[in-house]
C-alpha cells in the first residue's frame, strides 16, 4: 500500500519543516525528520525531553501486548535521547460498545508496563468514538527531566565512529508478520523458527538497549523504524552531515527473521525494525559497549564505521555488492502486513 506509514522526508521537508509555530530560544532540540524527540530548557542546566507516537493494536496478539507497546514504543523514542523515560500521558480511544473487560485490560497493562521501567502516568484522555473502529492510542506522550549534557541526538556521529546495532534487522516485520502468516509460515518453515519469531513481539523495544548504551560515550542513537537498518543509518549519517560504510554479513542477524522474510519475499534492510537500535561511538568503546549488552541479555555487532566524506554512504550486501543507502520509497513490510490481514 503506497503511501502507508510514516511521511517521507521529502514530504517532511515540503509540508512540515518550518511550520512550528512560534520559534522559542530555549528549543535546544527543534523538530527534524528522523529525530525522535524535542528538547527544550527549563533552566541553565535541565532540559524537558518530549516524544509522541500513535500507537496501533497488532492483529493476533493480546490487549495486553498492545498496552506493553504503548509504553515501551513511546519509552523508546526518550531512551534514544540518552534520558530515562520518567513521564507520560496517552489518549485511548475505543468505538462505542467496547467491553468493560478489554478497557480493563488495556488500563492495567500499561499501567503495569510502565511501573516496570518508572514511568508515571501524569494523565490523558479516554473515550469511545463511532470513527474508530477498533481501541488505539491516538497518541502517547513520553517526556522526562534531564540535565542538557546527557541529551544524544541522531546529529551527533563523529567521523571514526564504530557503528553498533543491537538484536538484528526487521525485528519488528518478522514478529507481526509472522502472526499474521502464522498458519504459512507454519507449513513453509520450522516451527520453532515460526515461534522464536512471533517471540520477537517483546523485543519490539529500545529502551534497555539505549539506557545501557548511553554509559558508554556513544555519540548517536537511532531506533531502526520504518525504512529499517538501511534508513535509520540514512538519517544518522543526514543528520550528523558525515558519511558511513555499513555491512550486512558484520550484522547479528537470528536465522528465524533470515527465513521469515526470505518466505514472505521482503527485504529485511528495509524493513521496520523498532527494537532494534543503531548507534555510534569512539573504536576505543566498543568493547566495553558489547560486553555490557551482551550481559544484558541483548545481541549487538559492530556492523561499520562513520566516514568524514559525506558523499559516501553504502551498504555492503552478503554478495559484495556495494549499494548506496537510499531511503526505501515506502516500507516492504506494509504490503505484505495489509494483504495478510485481507486475506484473514
Amino acid at each position: 500500500m503506497a503511501g502507508t506509514g510514516k511521511i517521507s522526508s521529502e514530504k517532511f521537508k515540503n509540508y512540515v519543516q518550518g511550520r512550528f509555530g512560534k520559534q522559542r530560544p530555549e528549543v535546544v532540540v527543534p523538530p527534524s525528520a528522523g529525530v525522535d524527540a524535542g528538547a527544550v530548557k527549563i533552566d541553565d542546566h535541565r532540559v524537558m525531553v518530549v516524544a509522541e507516537d500513535p500507537i496501533f493494536p497488532a492483529p493476533g496478539l493480546p490487549l495486553e501486548t498492545f498496552g506493553w507497546f504503548t509504553v515501551h514504543i513511546g519509552a523508546s523514542d526518550i531512551a534514544v535521547m540518552g534520558v530515562e523515560p520518567q513521564y507520560m500521558s496517552y489518549s485511548l480511544l475505543m468505538p462505542p460498545g467496547t467491553d468493560n473487560e478489554d478497557l480493563d485490560t488495556i488500563i492495567k497493562s500499561i499501567h503495569e508496563a510502565a511501573e516496570e521501567i518508572n514511568i508515571t502516568i501524569m494523565g490523558g484522555h479516554t473515550g469511545y468514538y463511532p470513527s474508530v473502529t477498533v481501541p488505539i492510542i491516538g497518541g502517547v506522550t513520553v517526556f522526562s527531566i534531564a540535565d542538557q549534557h546527557e541529551i544524544i541526538t541522531p546529529a551527533g556521529a563523529q567521523p571514526g565512529d564504530a557503528v553498533i546495532m543491537t538484536k538484528g534487522p526487521a525485528v519488528e516485520a518478522a514478529a507481526l508478520l509472522s502472526i499474521v502468516y502464522k498458519e504459512r509460515l507454519y507449513r513453509n518453515l520450522p516451527k520453532e523458527s515460526v515461534d522464536r519469531a512471533i517471540a520477537l513481539h517483546r523485543q519490539i523495544s529500545c529502551v534497555k538497549d539505549a539506557l545501557v548504551s548511553r554509559k558508554h560515550g556513544v555519540t548517536a542513537m537511532h531506533d531502526a523504524t520504518e525504512g529499517g537498518v538501511i534508513g535509520g543509518m540514512l538519517e544518522i549519517a543526514s543528520a550528523s552531515s558525515v558519511g558511513a560504510i555499513i555491512y550486512e554479513n558484520k550484522m547479528v542477524f537470528p536465522e528465524e527473521i533470515k527465513q521469515v522474510c526470505n518466505n514472505l519475499e521482503i527485504n529485511p534492510l528495509e524493513a521496520i525494525s523498532e527494537g532494534t537500535l543503531l548507534a555510534t561511538v569512539p573504536p576505543s568503546n566498543t568493547d566495553n559497549l558489547l560486553w555490557e549488552l551482551n550481559k544484558n541479555g541483548i545481541a549487538a555487532s559492530v556492523i561499520g564505521e562513520i566516514l568524514e566524506d559525506a558523499s559516501v554512504r553504502k551498504i555492503v550486501l552478503n554478495n559484495g555488492r556495494n549499494q548506496d543507502l537510499v531511503m526505501p520509497q515506502s516500507d516492504p513490510f506494509w504490503p505484505v502486513f495489509f494483504a495478510g490481514l485481507d486475506q484473514g
